[in-house]
């Protein structure tokens, strides 16, 4: 924990060391929370609050003797820092619950863990984000939209942020319900699949497209690409991941240079079909950047994750 002392220049950061002997619950009742232990703290002269020697780096050796004697890890590392943070944690084997940016899922240094189950998503919602408790002077941004309180605390809501953990839990091994590929085709409340003949295929992968991951079809035998949202409701018992649009040991084809348009109709030669999934087209399209390799069509969905069925689809 870091504490800012007033100084007439910059503010200096001075780290601190808590040490938490004994803490439960002071007011007798059954509620117990970050107050009671704040309050404890204070409070009981067997707590110790001591400031570090250093500026509290987590690669400072004094800061990893402290790692050494941990069990859980539980913070908030710097995002810019989050592969060589994670590193850490792995290299002295700590189990953790951190926060970590969403785009972090794609780092070379963590899919391979998350696809080998070494770590995997917390308890988080890809559309909701996180929701932090902010202080009574807190400012919200002019564009801030969402809620700005929950059960009577004021927060602020932080989009495209999730808990990373090694903990397991429960709502990691709860099945998810799907539709035959049948079913999607004919029902789904998504325009991009109902009334299709088929799934899209990609021209470079061998593998399905899946746009949304409540049209995963639940008979589908071969790899899928689904998008990264899938990992806040992967069951490893029910998927295997496969790899992702980067796993290039996956890919089947190589493109030349394309002619990039983007909806407005700007052009660029580039090579970032090669840099993910590629759908081939029947026609132009007129409302979505495209690519065009001779008199052939590309597009190319978002970052996808491909999966597989654990067990024969039924």
């Amino acid at each position: 924990m870091t504490k800012l002392s007033k100084t007439k220049s910059r503010p200096k950061v001075n780290a601190n060391k808590f040490i938490i002997n004994e803490v439960h619950d002071i007011d007798g009742g059954s509620e117990f929370n970050l107050k009671s232990v704040a309050r404890k703290l204070k409070a009981n002269k067997n707590n110790e609050w001591t400031p570090l020697e250093g500026d509290g780096d987590f690669r400072s050796d004094e800061c990893i003797e402290l790692l050494k004697q941990a069990n859980i890890v539980v913070t908030n590392p710097p995002f810019s820092l989050f592969r060589e943070y994670m590193k850490q944690l792995f290299d002295y084997g700590k189990k953790f619950v951190v926060i970590g940016n969403m785009n972090a899922i794609t780092y070379k240094e963590v899919f391979p863990k998350i696809k080998e189950n070494q770590m995997w998503l917390g308890a988080t919602s890809f559309n909701t984000g996180m929701y932090f408790k902010v202080p009574e002077n807190f400012k919200y941004a002019a564009t801030y939209k969402f809620e700005r309180e929950r059960d009577g605390e004021k927060v602020n809501r932080v989009p495209g942020v999730c808990w990373f953990t090694s903990l397991d839990h429960g709502r990691r091994h709860q099945p998810l319900p799907l539709m035959t590929t049948r079913e999607n085709l004919r029902f789904s409340k998504h325009k991009e699949i109902k009334g299709k003949s088929k799934y899209d295929k990609y021209d470079n992968y061998d593998a399905i497209e899946v746009p949304f991951v409540d049209a995963i079809p639940s008979d589908h035998d071969g790899v899928m690409g689904v998008p990264v949202s899938f990992l806040d409701k992967y069951n490893p018992d029910q998927f295997e991941i496969i790899g992702y649009e980067k796993s290039y040991h996956l890919r089947t084809k190589i493109y030349p240079q394309q002619l990039q348009v983007d909806k407005n109709g700007k052009t660029s030669n580039v090579t970032k079909l090669n840099d993910g999934a590629a759908i081939k087209l029947r026609t132009q399209p007129t409302d979505m950047t495209f690519y065009k390799i001779a008199n052939d069509f590309f597009v190319q969905p978002y970052k996808r994750i491909f999966i597989k069925h654990k067990t024969p689809a039924k």
